[in-house]
């Protein structure tokens, strides 16, 4: 063979290598480098959105243990001031001291306290130390978190002091110290005042809870023996004193439990010192937990303990590791069992193929009568090769005509994608309005059914009432005071039950003959609030000018009033400035009364002006039920208004409340 038949054989070769080569390359680059990417990405996204998954539910389970000591503190604060304010009480102070400590040792273990006692307003004089003795002497029940020396807790019957002292186990990863025992005491303090027939003073009780082993199970209880919450996860929850364990049932051995360890240095200064909510992994005691850690501050304000929960993440990384090895397994066993199927294939197409590209190439030099001829192949490249010879002429023709027929395809698929987009949009828009209404319904019929169901007792016990009354005739005397106090509560029922059926069946209360003065209605709901706003930094600032009188329910318009305070009060936050404006201002040619309520807080989020009268809408998670912009809008369009809402320049958010003159 001559060095020129040897080029033309090289050169007709490359062709059909470089084909081989790129059908290759091209199914396989997806299936060996592509796809281990994607898969790589997939599961460092998947192991991030499960760890924030896993954060999540702690926060969930921190909030819930948060509110259940929420709970336990103002259920001691309310009993104590039910006992403060009775008569029973007030008939004891009026006699000996002994028939006063046995009444004080009975409600003491009635209500489940640690300690109950009465101090007079003479004997106060070193008790005044504690800002809860102090707020209640000046009228103010009070209930916090305190902690008690061992001085305080000796002070006190039923060797308190004992049940507090905990000795110290050197924990791994602790602040160093030179203390061996923990001898203070946490303890839910509460004061009422007391004013009753010449006794001023006020009545302290409390719970101890160091080794209050009651109250740490039962919030390990609610938070991971609940099916609802997750009753399969392994959970702990413990009561810390600064960084000591003092109630938990996180365990040393079996039946041990860890009292006396603490919590490692790097979740004391973050939560102890920084302030801050501790939310993720933390080895806690012999193993790493899934942690949620919140600060607990007394009644002086410092920080002196933390409430944690947590469950074990051993089993959650056994789950994750299993899942990311069973999607390496999977996606090796297809690679395994794909490459060679794909050779196989691969085989039956190149060899038609470097025959077609022969032929291609002696019709290229000019042998009009070469013809590709039977390839082997009974399938599409078989029939490709056949039906080619007769194409080779009509390929111009073909051509032209493909193309025309591909800007129509095109032109028809542009119009149908424009009417599919147009009906989706429609469909969208009457679920969403579906949905609205059938939440509002919900909430109509749970309402209705509520209110009903208040009814029935309600009337019950006015009419047992009446029949006290009636039946004791002058005997009644001397609870005259208790009944009359019944029947004002009873009223009051009766009214907030009016007020539901209002919200429920909105129909049926249509229509209002008072005709409401906006001044003195505003100047009222600063004062229902002003207790909230006592609590805070921020500062109120009025402008009532004159402005005509309007049709509408008092009630309602403060309910929409009061609900517009308490949103931009919680947007301000601890500090800022709400500034109330009242004017006439005209609408559409009528006159009318507008009502301005502007904060110095962050504003709306763009776009959320009309979004935030939605059902359901917030941005208070976990705060609110995102009705109260809703039920407003709904109470000042049934008055003939307009609520509008917006931002401001400098900072800040204004709502607009428009009715129209009476």
């Amino acid at each position: 063979m001559d060095r020129s038949t040897t080029d033309t054989t090289r050169r007709g070769r490359r062709p059909a290598t470089s084909v081989r080569l790129r059908l290759l390359v091209l199914a396989l680059a997806p299936l060996t480098v592509l796809m281990p990417l994607l898969l790589i990405l997939g599961m460092t996204r998947w192991t991030s959105d499960y760890d924030a998954v896993l954060i999540a539910n702690v926060e969930s389970d921190l909030r819930i243990a948060e509110q259940y000591l929420a709970r336990i503190m103002d259920t001691t604060g309310d009993e104590l001031i039910g006992v403060a304010e009775s008569a029973e009480f007030g008939r004891v102070l009026a006699r000996d001291a002994t028939a006063l400590g046995d009444y004080l040792s009975g409600k003491r273990a009635s209500l489940g306290l640690d300690f109950l006692y009465y101090l007079p307003k003479a004997d106060a004089m070193d008790a005044i130390r504690w800002p809860v003795i102090a707020a209640g002497l000046a009228g103010r029940p009070e209930t916090q978190i305190d902690i008690f020396a061992a001085e305080d807790l000796g002070a006190l019957p039923g060797k308190l002091a004992a049940r507090a002292r905990i000795p110290l186990i050197e924990t791994e990863a602790a602040v160093p110290t030179d203390r061996t025992v923990e001898d203070r005491g946490m303890v839910v303090h509460s004061a009422a005042p007391v004013h009753l027939d010449g006794h001023d003073g006020v009545l302290v009780g409390g719970i101890l809870l160091n080794r209050n082993l009651q109250f740490i199970d039962t919030i390990n209880a609610l938070v991971y023996l609940n099916a609802v919450t997750g009753g399969d996860r392994q959970g702990t929850a413990t009561l810390f004193l600064e960084d000591v364990r003092v109630s938990t049932n996180v365990r040393l051995f079996e039946d041990v439990r860890a009292l006396g360890t603490r919590v490692s240095a790097v979740v004391r200064q973050a939560v102890l010192g920084d302030g801050k909510t501790w939310l993720n992994r933390a080895f806690v005691v012999n193993d790493w937990y899934i942690s949620g850690y919140l600060p607990l501050t007394d009644s002086f304000g410092q920080r002196v303990g933390m409430l944690y929960v947590g469950f074990l993440e051993a089993p959650f990384t056994a789950a994750k590791r299993q899942a990311v090895m069973w999607m390496l397994g999977a996606f090796a066993a297809v690679l395994v069992l794909s490459v060679p199927v794909f050779f196989w294939m691969a085989r039956g197409i190149f060899e038609p193929l470097e025959r077609i590209t022969q032929t291609m190439r002696r019709v290229g030099r000019g042998d009009l009568s070469a013809r590709y001829g039977d390839v082997g192949s009974r399938d599409e490249i078989g029939q490709v090769a056949g039906h080619l010879d007769d194409l080779l002429g009509q390929v111009q023709d073909r051509d032209a005509r493909l193309r025309a027929w591909a800007d129509d395809l095109n032109q028809r698929v542009e119009e149908r994608t424009a009417e599919l987009r147009e009906a989706n949009a429609k469909l969208e828009e009457t679920y969403r309005q579906l949905v609205m209404n059938e939440k509002l319904a919900s909430i109509g019929e749970i309402t209705a059914g509520v209110a009903h169901e208040i009814n029935n007792p309600v009337a019950v016990i006015q009419g047992n009432v009446d029949v006290i009354r009636e039946t004791l005739g002058d005997k009644a005397e001397p609870v005259r005071t208790e009944l009359d106090l019944v029947d004002r509560q009873v009223a009051r029922i009766d009214a907030m039950v009016g007020k539901l059926l209002q919200f429920a069946r909105p129909g049926e209360f249509h229509g209002y003959e008072d005709r409401v003065v906006l001044a003195p209605l505003i100047e009222d709901c600063l004062l229902l609030v002003e207790h909230v706003l006592s609590k805070s930094a921020i500062t109120v600032e009025t402008h009532l000018g004159p402005a005509p009188e309007v049709q509408a329910d008092p009630g309602e318009m403060q309910q929409v009033i009061i609900n517009l305070i308490m949103n931009a009060m919680q947007a301000m936050g601890h500090d800022g400035k709400l500034t109330l404006t009242l004017s006439t201002e005209d609408r559409d040619g009528k006159a009318g009364a507008c009502l301005r309520v502007r904060d110095s807080g962050p504003g709306l989020p763009e776009g959320m002006a009309e979004a935030v009268f939605d059902p359901f809408f917030t941005t208070k998670h976990g705060e609110g039920t995102g009705l109260g912009l809703s039920i407003s809008q709904t109470l000042v369009q049934r008055a003939g208004g307009l609520i509008t809402a917006g931002n401001v320049e400098g900072g800040g958010a204004v709502f607009r409340v428009w009715l129209p003159a009476a």
